[in-house]
């Protein structure tokens, strides 16, 4: 109880002092992971004694999954398809360009470690954090063909890499009975097709039945925002069960409930996305307890700079490949590499992976913790400052070239910060509400 006492303690001040701390680019990660911590630190036999890890890793893996359907749930498909480009370059070009480079730069830094050790690392850290890079997207001052792109980007990487982490941790525990091509290709197609089924059924069937429903005044107006989060729900569930990927479920599921809602899916979306937002909240508090305090003793020089290796070339130079020759400006490729943290879904794998057996555990669990924490606070403190350069070298750089593929203008459906009539909506406007 007390471990769940300090969690409280720390999302309610985490609460009352958001605004200002926003503003000055502390994110909710960095605030309540500093606050876990201090408290691990403090109270390192509670924590042991409290928390759950299989219990952790199902409260990190919901938040991800509403997360990642409250964010396609704000995109415009229409606008999308019309802007296809840079998300689908940086998902099949820079995706795999990530893993490889991840495990390029492992074998220089640890060359003593098995290979597939190397390799479970690679992919864990693959993927990019939609909630952590949420104060770039939501940053109106960035182009919105940037936001979009890292929108969709970290909505779906995480499920792509899915596959590839299942396969890399089998065959880290001798458990991969096929050839790992093999294994790679048939984990992809039942990762990435169930779940995009299973999307599909939960984000149509939910958002027909919330149109219908709306149109015909059923629905009370304090219900209209469960139904989201209960498509998300349902969505990871039949994925589940089909044996699917529960993140591309929950980004496939928010498009389709969104397109098939129309114009209501930003304000309805508000209970789904807060949802994400406090079981997130919850995990980082957690994270510093727990994970970060596992892996302090076990730091070392070449775990720090794995790293800083993979926030900074194992992102970046797989992202300018993926963007060369597509007219994009250097400062743009940067800042798209840059902005790449790492965060619920590395997390979620390490969970995983720690419940499976680790290899090289002293290696893998610091290194991936450690390149979490120091995402968690280099993207956060740096947000503010690289926004502001950035938009004025893409505004210089408009004016100077209409043509610029930043300039190219771009629909990015508003998120709820820029709605704060939200609720004087539900209680004015909502069809079926009642007093």
């Amino acid at each position: 109880m007390i471990a769940a006492l300090v969690v409280l303690l720390a999302l309610a001040v985490w609460s009352a002092l958001s605004g200002p701390l926003q503003k000055r680019g502390v994110t909710a990660a960095l605030f309540l992971a500093t606050v876990g911590v201090a408290a691990g630190l403090a109270l390192p036999d509670v924590f042991d004694l409290d928390i759950d890890p299989a219990g952790a890793e199902r409260v990190a893996e919901v938040a991800l999954v509403l997360l990642l359907f409250s964010d396609a749930m704000r995109i415009d498909l229409r606008a999308l398809r019309r802007q296809l480009e840079w998300p689908s370059r940086l998902l099949l070009i820079g995706l795999p360009l990530t893993v490889l480079a991840g495990l390029g730069v492992g074998l220089l830094v640890f060359p003593g470690v098995a290979v597939i050790s190397i390799a479970l690392i690679a992919v864990m850290l693959a993927p990019t954090d939609a909630a952590l890079g949420q104060r770039v997207v939501d940053d109106s001052s960035v182009p919105p063909r940037v936001r979009q792109a890292l929108d969709v980007e970290s909505g779906l990487n995480d499920g792509i890499a899915v596959p590839l982490f299942l396969v890399a941790l089998s065959v880290a525990n001798a458990e991969l009975e096929s050839s790992i091509p093999s294994a790679v290709a048939v984990n992809v197609a039942e990762q990435i097709g169930w779940g995009a089924l299973a999307g599909l059924v939960a984000g149509v069937g939910g958002g027909a039945l919330f149109r219908a429903a709306s149109t015909k005044g059923w629905i009370d107006g304090r219900w209209r925002q469960a139904l989201p989060l209960l498509a998300a729900l349902l969505a990871l569930a039949i994925a589940e069960t089909l044996g699917g990927s529960g993140f591309i479920a929950a980004f496939v599921g928010g498009l389709a409930f969104g397109r098939t809602v129309g114009s209501p899916r930003t304000e309805v979306g508000v209970f789904t996305e807060s949802a994400g937002d406090l079981l997130a909240a919850a995990t980082w508090v957690l994270f510093g307890a727990v994970a970060v305090t596992l892996a302090l003793p076990l730091l070392t020089w070449q775990v720090l700079l794995y790293a800083v290796a993979s926030l900074t070339v194992v992102r970046m130079v797989p992202v300018a490949i993926a963007l060369a020759g597509r007219r994009v400006g250097l400062p743009t490729m940067a800042f798209i590499g840059w902005f790449g943290p790492r965060g619920l879904a590395s997390l979620v794998f390490l969970l995983i992976a720690t419940g499976e057996g680790i290899p090289d555990a002293d290696i893998v669990t610091p290194t991936v913790i450690t390149t979490i924490a120091l995402s968690i606070a280099l993207h956060a403190l740096t947000s503010v400052p690289f926004i502001g350069r950035f938009h004025r070298w893409a505004q210089q750089r408009a004016s100077a070239d209409p043509l610029a593929a930043e300039a190219i203008a771009t629909d990015v459906p508003r998120r709820r910060h820029d709605h704060p009539a939200w609720l004087a909506y539900l209680n004015a406007g909502a069809p079926g509400h009642r007093e």
